[in-house]
């Protein structure tokens, strides 16, 4: 399956939302009857925890019920994952999930649900980036400095994630793969804490996520050296890629999504999807998804599904060939 690229999905986001007639199905109409909880796998103040309080609240409004965040983070998300799996499919209880939480997970360790079978796509939320930072008093001004002096003095430096298969994460291994290095990975349970020994200069660098670590680059407590997706990102312009630092092929993306409990009937998903839409094309909401590093990409659930196939189209050849495995 070809791989759908963020360029894709922005451009047909722009679509109208096919959203079915309800028909006789008025059994939805009074949805939602209460407020709606979204369950966070991870720690407040991360970057999953800032893109949903950025669009929840509007969203709430636009649904006529409050939208409650709920975190409870733990293995890599998997806990909200199945707490949101097992909840009842009528609308109400719904998971922010990553490419870790969504893709990654399931290749890499056991879990008690599988996401493709017992999760629908609602839409995806947010495109985010991270960015390759390190504290300042390090030396490092680029990705060749950083790369050189991990070379110098293999398996000493470290770097931090939230989580295994997190999009940090596989940025981290990705760099060692393509850069010949050798270095420490230190997982935390939130790009919170994340950012908190990076500051303190605990851990040498990390592929943070854009929400965790823009506010203290931009105020000069921590150095960017890049980003690494394949082109710039325009909210960081100046920032080279991993690729334009000496690294050729490092391309590492992701994104956040909405998914419901499979069972949820088509109206209400496409009733979410349709408010998310409108929520994130809220001019407010938008600018506090960018001063954060985000972008709102919402998608229709086919697209969402689509995207979902091809992720983990991408990245299992890599997790097999790098044989990583949680127990």
């Amino acid at each position: 399956m070809p791989r759908l690229t963020r360029r894709a999905l922005i451009a047909t986001a722009a679509l109208p939302l096919a959203v079915p007639a309800l028909g006789p199905a008025l059994a939805q109409e009074g949805f939602p009857n209460r407020s709606i909880r979204i369950v966070v796998g991870f720690t407040p103040g991360g970057a999953t925890d800032i893109a949903v309080r950025a669009f929840g609240p509007r969203m709430g409004e636009i649904l006529g019920q409050a939208i409650v965040v709920e975190n409870r983070p733990g293995a890599g998300g998997n806990i909200a994952m199945e707490a949101v799996a097992r909840s009842p499919a009528d609308g109400h209880t719904l998971l922010l999930g990553t490419i870790g939480t969504l893709v990654i997970n399931p290749m890499v360790m056991r879990m008690p649900v599988d996401p493709l079978r017992d999760l629908l796509p609602v839409s995806i939320a947010v495109d985010l980036f991270n960015i390759l930072v390190v504290p300042m008093d390090r030396p490092w001004r680029s990705v060749a400095d950083l790369v050189a002096a991990a070379k110098a003095a293999p398996g000493t430096l470290s770097w931090g994630h939230s989580g295994i298969g997190a999009s940090p994460h596989l940025s981290g291994l990705m760099l060692d793969r393509l850069a010949g290095i050798e270095t420490i990975g230190v997982s935390y349970r939130g790009g919170a804490q994340v950012a908190t020994d990076l500051l303190a200069g605990r851990i040498d660098y990390s592929f943070a996520t854009a929400p965790s670590v823009m506010q203290y680059v931009e105020t000069g407590r921590l150095r960017a050296l890049a980003v690494p997706t394949a082109q710039r990102s325009r909210l960081l312009p100046h920032v080279p890629t991993v690729a334009e630092g000496g690294v050729p092929g490092f391309d590492v993306a992701s994104w956040y999504a909405i998914t419901a409990p499979r069972g949820t009937p088509d109206a209400i998903v496409n009733r979410l999807s349709d408010a998310m839409r409108q929520a994130l094309g809220d001019a407010e909401v938008i600018a506090t998804l960018n001063r954060n590093g985000l972008e709102p990409m919402a998608t229709t659930p086919a697209q969402f599904a689509t995207a979902w196939q091809a992720e983990r189209v991408k990245w299992e050849p890599v997790i097999r060939s790098g044989n990583i495995r949680v127990e």
